[in-house]
């Protein structure tokens, strides 16, 4: 007798083999582009820490995924790049935020007087990164 459940016998090798072909029978390139894609804008925006977790932000990593999507939005169907492109904006003005307050002397220069803390702008990027981190973008009609 086997200790294994009655229907819980593990597939051979042979069986995961033609499984795996079998999938990759149906799958098509632009199947693997936009999950590509997909997968890059959500590296990307963890990378700019908008899920959250500032121990994840890497702005150089966020500017290889951005870079990415820009290169493959040319190569998905028109339908599917009107769809990224709404993310992609997101992320790349998001990029501009983080990249240009780390860059200079924390975003401005040493003239300018630091700002009152009423005066930011703060509750509204709290509030828009929030938002961003609550979801994962997935296109529509997936």
């Amino acid at each position: 007798m086997t200790d294994e459940p009655q229907g819980a016998r593990q597939p051979s090798e042979e069986e995961l083999r033609a499984a795996l072909e079998e999938q990759m029978k149906r799958i098509t390139v632009k199947d693997v582009l936009l999950q590509t894609v997909i997968t890059l804008i959500n590296v990307s925006a963890r990378k700019l820490g908008l899920a959250g977790d500032e121990a994840e932000k890497d702005l150089a990593e966020a500017k290889n995924g951005i870079e990415g999507v820009r290169a493959l939005v040319p190569l998905l169907p028109a339908e599917e790049q009107a769809a990224v492109r709404e993310p992609l904006s997101q992320l790349q003005m998001a990029y501009a935020r983080e990249a240009g307050g780390s860059q200079v002397a924390g975003g401005r220069s040493q003239e300018e007087p630091e700002p009152e803390p009423e005066t930011r702008n703060s509750k509204l990027e709290t509030d828009e990164r929030a938002k961003a981190r609550s979801k994962i973008w997935t296109p529509p009609g997936t």
